[in-house]
């Protein structure tokens, strides 16, 4: 092994940030590196629960500065610069050898503070569209990792070094890797949020207009949904198994023909590393989600559509065309999977 280093972590926010960052400080520990991770109060509970046993944790006083009101932003802002000031005091005692930043508003106080001790800094983004909190970041960063291969938003005069680095999943994911298609008509669809109704007022009516009466539909939808979508499967004989929350999402997706859903980035990334076809209905108000399904898009993987454009008529057409051109589909898995060795290049970049 090589030199021993002390490494920060900074994540925060939500899932979609913590989860990449607990996998590369797994992989750190394992390499024999001293690792500490600090994230804000939104995230302690998945931090600690998920966090390798050599870790350390610190909390950081953040939130995200996006909020309409004005005073809610100022006492971000303050919060952030608070957070900022005390790492920086806490770095001039205990400097580590690097500092790695997963995004997000929490992850800035880190940035900044290893700007001021010259720390080598290394920020990742996770979308397609560098994300408001990575932007005013990137001032302090050398080297920039991506998720994908190329990312919208980067301000033209930047110097910042950018190495494609991929973004890490699970270990359930990984071990489906480019999983065949099984051909059992089944189509995954994921819309458990509050943005996503759309999917339930379009999904369950285009498979009912469907020619092909074989589907089997998996159909994730917020609570309050649960019931009417089952009764209104059943009254059409449409099978389907809708439900609240998906406990296993790498066997759901492997298990489908073709998904249905929103882009996020873990959720593409996801898709790419298993190898599924996908229809991506990116979240009209994210520019992020839009890059990241014109990203899958391009792959070939899949279909990127506008919500305005997410019809009936155009949806039933769509998967009537693919249901029966199987052949068609392989191609789209095939086209869709990429290798995920996220986490051996993340490890590798920042220890070099």
């Amino acid at each position: 092994m090589g030199v021993k280093m002390k490494i920060w972590i900074a994540t925060g926010g939500t899932g979609g940030h913590v989860f990449p960052a607990l996998s590369v400080a797994t992989e750190l520990v394992k390499r024999g590196h001293l690792v500490t991770i600090s994230a804000d109060w939104r995230v302690l509970k998945m931090v600690k629960d998920g966090k390798p046993k050599k870790s350390k944790m610190v909390f950081v006083w953040a939130s995200g500065v996006g909020a309409k009101s004005k005073i809610k932003q100022i006492m971000s802002l303050m919060k952030i610069g608070v957070s900022a000031v005390m790492l920086t005091l806490r770095f001039m005692f205990n400097r580590p050898d690097r500092v790695v930043a997963f995004g997000g508003y929490a992850s800035v106080p880190a940035v900044f503070a290893a700007h001021i001790w010259k720390i080598p800094t290394y920020l990742h983004e996770q979308n397609a569209a560098i994300g408001r909190a990575n932007k005013f970041a990137l001032r302090w960063v050398k080297t920039l990792m991506t998720s994908f291969h190329t990312v919208d938003g980067l301000p033209k005069q930047s110097k910042v070094h950018v190495v494609y680095t991929g973004l890490p999943v699970r270990e359930d994911f990984m071990a489906s890797a480019n999983a065949p298609l099984k051909h059992d008509n089944k189509i995954l669809v994921t819309g458990g949020s509050l943005g996503a109704q759309i999917l339930d007022d379009v999904v369950p009516i285009a498979i009912c207009e469907m020619k092909n009466k074989k589907i089997f539909v998996t159909h994730q939808t917020r609570p309050e949904n649960v019931a009417k979508l089952q009764q209104f499967y059943a009254e059409n004989k449409i099978r389907a198994n809708v439900l609240s929350f998906i406990h296993d999402m790498a066997s759901a997706i492997v298990d489908s023909d073709i998904v249905i859903g929103r882009s996020g980035a873990s959720t593409v990334i996801e898709l790419e590393t298993i190898g599924r076809p996908a229809i991506l209905v990116p979240l009209s108000i994210n520019p992020d989600q839009a890059a990241n399904a014109e990203s899958f898009a391009k792959l070939g993987g899949g279909f990127a559509i506008s919500q305005d454009k997410f019809s009936v008529k155009w949806l039933s057409s769509t998967l009537d065309n693919l249901f029966n051109n199987q052949s068609r589909l392989d191609k789209m898995a095939q086209k869709s999977y990429v290798p995920n060795v996220a986490v051996e290049k993340i490890t590798e970049t920042i220890t070099k």
